[in-house]
Order: structure tokens, then sequence, then C-alpha cells
């Protein structure tokens, strides 16, 4: 990476992408929302790359926006609504945060961008930027609503309130919560495992539920056909074959 605002570190199939500004508690300034961007299109194009996960440096996950840097008069870029934005649209691969700290403002919308949300008791979110004026441009209005519903989601949207890690679990914004200064190592033990997983199948269901959100119920069952077609065809006879020849007999999963 051109700047170390950015470390990417990769581990097989797992790629761990760190914000590396701890001193800031991991606010974006430009430079780092580029190379942010620049480090998840490089793990989207690695064919090795299976699974992502996304963490901050020092305890904290992401402060959102440098507010420093937009007072000084630098305009921020929008982090969703630009095409050089890190977060415009899923990848095609999924992408786990390692929430420690404060997960706010944009930081928020950092964790929102990734499938899957991994905390300790340490984590806090929130829309603090209300109290500043800034909006939000990173896509929070838009996949908040979708992840806890849309009272939930207004309700943290219009009062900027903090929500910590146990009230996160209970709304389903927080995924998984773990022991304390673990979300990192247990993050990648969880990317690991579903790297694991026959490729194919696993993606192709995960793009079904992002797509389904814009199309009817009809239209979306038969896009889930369209898309479960090449691993019916390439995957499902193997692992059906793996299933009869014992593999997961007495409620095992593990492969042998």
């Amino acid at each position: 990476m051109a700047t170390r605002k950015i470390l990417v570190e990769c581990n097989g199939p797992v790629t761990t992408i760190v914000i590396n500004r701890p001193q800031a508690r991991n606010a974006l300034d430009n430079e780092a929302a580029h190379a942010l961007a620049a480090a998840l299109h490089e793990f989207e194009a690695d064919a090795t790359a299976r699974v992502a996960v996304l963490t901050g440096a020092g305890g904290a996950f992401c402060a959102g926006a440098d507010l420093k840097e937009l007072g000084g008069g630098t305009d921020y870029f929008p982090w969703a609504g630009s095409d050089e934005g890190p977060l415009r649209a899923p990848l095609t691969k999924p992408v786990i945060a390692a929430i420690e700290g404060h997960a706010c403002a944009g930081g928020l919308g950092v964790a929102l961008f990734c499938d899957i949300r991994i905390v300790d008791e340490t984590a806090t979110f929130g829309v603090f930027s209300r109290r500043w004026g800034v909006p939000m441009s990173d896509g929070t209005t838009v996949r908040l609503p979708r992840i806890v519903g849309q009272g939930r989601a207004l309700d943290m949207l219009l009062t900027g309130r903090a929500v910590g890690a146990d009230e996160a679990i209970a709304i389903g914004l927080a995924t998984r919560k773990v022991a304390r200064s673990t979300t990192r190592a247990e993050a990648e033990k969880l990317a690991a495992e579903i790297a694991s997983f026959p490729p194919i199948a696993m993606t192709s269901d995960r793009q079904s539920a992002y797509e389904s959100f814009d199309r009817a119920q009809a239209a979306a069952i038969r896009r889930e056909m369209e898309l479960s077609l090449a691993a019916r065809r390439q995957e499902s006879q193997t692992g059906a074959a793996r299933f009869a020849g014992g593999e997961g007999r007495h409620g095992s999963f593990e492969r042998k």
C-alpha cells in the first residue's frame, strides 16, 4: 500500500485489512479512505482471496470521517455515493467486521458495509456526527434500516445516541459477541471456516440475499434459481456424494 494508514495482511484465503490511524480512533481522512477503497479492490480482484476481515488498530474500529480535515476546509468525498468510494456496493466475496471500540458516524457505515459484524464488550455504534451537522454519505441511511428495521434505524439516525454491544446484538446490528480483545482472532477464524466451503454455492446464495431487496418476491425467487445453476452443475453432486459417503453423519460438519 502507498500509505501505512491502511494495512493489509494475507493468510491463505483470508485477507485482513486494518485501518491504522489509532491516534484518531481510526477516523478516515481522504488519503486513508482512498487507500481503503484500493485495498478492497485488490481483495476483490485476487482470485486466491476468499474472505476479508476488516478491523481497526489500537482498540477502535473507525470513528468516521476525519472532522479535523473537514474543519480545515478539505471536503471529504462520498464513501458510498461516488464511483471511487470504498463503500459503493457490496463486494462479490464476504467481508467480516471485527469491531472493538467506536464504530460511529462513517465508521458505522463501514461496519454496515460488511456481511458479518463481530463485537466485544467495548464496541459502540452511533451516528455521533448528528451533533456536528455532518450527514451520512456512506450508505448508512440505506443499509441500517435493512439490517435493524426502519423504526430502530430512525431512532439511531435522529438521536445520534450510542448503542452498546449488547443492544447491538439484541437488535441484529451486531452478529456475534466474543471475549474482549479477541474480535480480530475470532473474525479470522470464522473467515477461514467460510473460505473452506465450496465457493460457488456460498457466493451465489450471498448474492441472491443482497439482490432480493430490489426485487418483488417472485422475481427474487427466480433470480435465486438462476444464481444457483452454476453451483448445482459444478458443486452439488460432489457435495452430495461426500454426504452419502459419511461426512456430516450424526450432525458433524467437520471435514475429514
